[in-house]
């Protein structure tokens, strides 16, 4: 219906019980005397008529979506109508002798509210009883009976026919929530009752509206869902929802990310902004999974010009368009470049020509058994292209340094930790006799890179299964790309110097979990979707070691963040190993490169 024609019609029911109210209350207040006259009467109700009409308008109850009244609608009603027969009662003083028939208008005021607040509601009643069953929406369970919750309920309520959900109940842990009602919808009982709720009510979708929830809650929640067969959809947790508001819009998936058993790192925001706010900054491996974040990040905090930095061309493109797309109007320079860290005299023109104050090293070779076939390749990149961007920092005087490294490089079993250990020891060498400050991160696994097992879980469920798992008790710290990256931009912040940062991980997660909660969260089951169990790959271990109490200085530098110990490091081995590279087969090389860091651990064994 079109504007014009919805407002003549509210504009005629209006006048029929505006005109029929006054003469409808005067037989209720006076059924056998005839106190008021026809004259004044027929005034009052062409006063009551006008001032009704211009009240309306006043509070727009002719451009209100009555479909989706509430409150604020129903407040709007009265405003308008008591203003309407006070008004009204003031021009009946002036003609009649300076009466007013209070009772009469306040019988009128009563009828009025109720057939025209009843006329603007009796739609939302229809609507809400009759159409919503023509939609085929699914019966929704909302978790948690707290604002968000609320917040979704009235939502999905509200969206009838725009949203495939039709709110149906809560549950809640909260005892005194227990046999409540919110938005007519009752609390049907706590979360581990949710299996049982799901049966009884048909529920087809579930939404977890608790965006306080820890990991570890929400594990145990996911857990309860999966025992049913509804889909499970969650709404972000409160550092994602930076407009403070809760949307139907927002609701998500529940990802494997979002299930790890540990806390992100929350960054000192005022130290970033004073650190990388219109400074030059420079990002190797720009197009990977951890260096588009880290520019991601960076972007937020608007450095003057950013330089993406990679050897991969389609991978630098994607993330130079995506944060041109995103802050084309924020002023910051964005430059692309493409060139090889093994390049040392590309890397030395970038850093001359560009002067970055900031560079961020995250441009690696990363997979294990992949390293494990080609040992030379591991060396050229992670150990002579840390080198090459070092000894560029270094002569140019950039301010800072930061390495992206990894635990790996703890007590290394394979080529790829080993060459990242030399990379940090090369680091740490530069450190000593330099102005610009070097420090080196190291991460544990990152959730979602391209080099992770989650891609490729996902894969496999994509054709069918089965997944495959190495093994039954391999076990992995983990942490979100997004975490990774804000830690590699807080730990410049702390640098003075050859330090290793290292992050609290928490608890280890079996890779086999990772692989079931993903089925599960996939829609499947472990009869549709199996496991198989390949066995250990080359260079890989069972468990991956953390720093143990000797390895780590005491006390944290920031939140969840330490300082791992080291020993001299005599950077003529590594030289030594770089000039020899080409005289090395795969065997010899891999001695070479764990004598080295073997060497220092018994140094540092000897040392604590």
């Amino acid at each position: 219906m079109s504007y014009r024609k919805r407002l003549c019609l509210l504009i005629l029911l209006d006048s029929v019980i505006v005109s029929t109210a006054i003469f409808l209350a005067s037989w209720i207040v006076y059924p056998t005397t005839n106190v008021l006259s026809v004259g004044p009467i027929v005034i009052t109700a062409i006063a009551l008529l006008i001032f009704h009409h211009i009240f309306a308008f006043i509070y727009k109850l002719y451009n209100k979506v009555w479909a989706y009244a509430s409150v604020g609608e129903l407040v709007a009603i009265v405003k308008a109508i008591t203003f309407s027969i006070v008004a009204t009662a003031v021009v009946q003083f002036l003609v009649n002798d300076f009466n007013i028939y209070k009772r009469a208008l306040i019988v009128t005021w009563l009828l009025h509210i109720i057939l025209i607040g009843g006329s603007r509601f009796v739609w939302r009643v229809v609507r809400d009883s009759y159409i919503k069953d023509a939609n085929n929406q699914k019966r929704t369970l909302i978790v948690g009976a707290g604002a968000a919750g609320a917040m979704i309920a009235r939502q999905l309520k509200n969206e009838h026919g725009n949203v495939e959900l039709c709110p149906v109940a809560f549950v809640d842990d909260d005892e005194n929530k227990q046999k409540m009602q919110l938005y007519d919808l009752p609390v049907e009982g706590m979360v581990k009752d949710i299996p049982t709720v799901v049966n009884r009510l048909n529920i087809e979708h579930i939404v977890i509206a608790i965006p306080s929830l820890t990991n570890g809650e929400l594990n145990e929640i996911v857990a309860e869902c999966n025992k049913t067969s509804a889909k499970v959809k969650m709404i972000p947790k409160i550092e994602d929802l930076m407009t403070g508001k809760v949307n139907v819009s927002h609701l998500k998936n529940v990802e494997v990310e979002d299930l790890l058993g540990r806390e992100p790192v929350k960054l000192d925001i005022n130290a970033i902004s004073e650190y990388v706010t219109g400074s030059t900054v420079m990002v190797t491996g720009a197009g990977g999974s951890i260096g588009s974040e880290i520019c991601r990040q960076l972007m937020k905090f608007t450095p003057s010009k950013i330089l993406l930095v990679g050897h991969g061309e389609f991978s630098i493109y994607s993330i130079d368009m995506e944060l041109r797309n995103k802050y084309k109007d924020n002023g910051i320079e964005i430059v692309p470049v493409i060139g090889d860290v093994q390049d040392r005299e590309r890397i030395y023109e970038i850093v001359e020509q560009h002067q970055p104050r900031i560079i961020y090293h995250a441009a690696a070779h990363k997979h294990v058994p992949l390293m494990e076939y080609n040992p030379h390749e591991a060396v050229k990149n992670n150990v002579i292209g840390t080198k090459n961007v070092v000894d560029a920092a270094d002569t140019f005087g950039v301010q800072t340094f930061v390495m992206v490294s990894t635990d790996k490089a703890v007590n290394p079993t394979n080529v790829m930790g080993a060459t990242k250990r030399l990379a940090e020891m090369v680091v740490q060498d530069r450190a000593k006799n330099s102005k610009t400050k070097f420090v080196a991160v190291r991460f544990g696994n990152v959730l979602g890179s391209r080099g992770s097992v989650i891609p490729l879980f996902k894969k496999q469920i994509e054709n069918g299964g089965p997944v495959t798992v190495t093994h039954p008790d391999m076990t992995r710290y983990f942490m979100t790309i997004p975490e990774a990256s804000r830690l590699v931009i807080q730990a410049g912040t702390l640098a003075k110097g050859g330090e290793i940062f290292v992050l609290d991980m928490g608890e280890p997660v079996k890779i086999v979990d990772l692989a079931r909660n993903l089925i599960k969260l996939s829609g499947y089951t472990e009869e549709e979707i199996p496991i198989e169990f390949a066995g250990i790959r080359p260079g890989e271990k069972m468990y991956e070691e953390i720093l143990n109490e000797n390895e780590i200085l005491p006390g944290e530098v920031y939140e969840k963040i330490y300082v791992g110990r080291t020993v001299a490091v005599e950077s003529e081995m590594i030289i030594d190993l770089i000039e020899k590279l080409d005289t090395f087969d795969s065997i010899t090389l891999k001695e070479a490169l764990m004598g080295i860091v073997y060497k220092e651990r018994e140094e540092l064994l000897a040392k604590a």
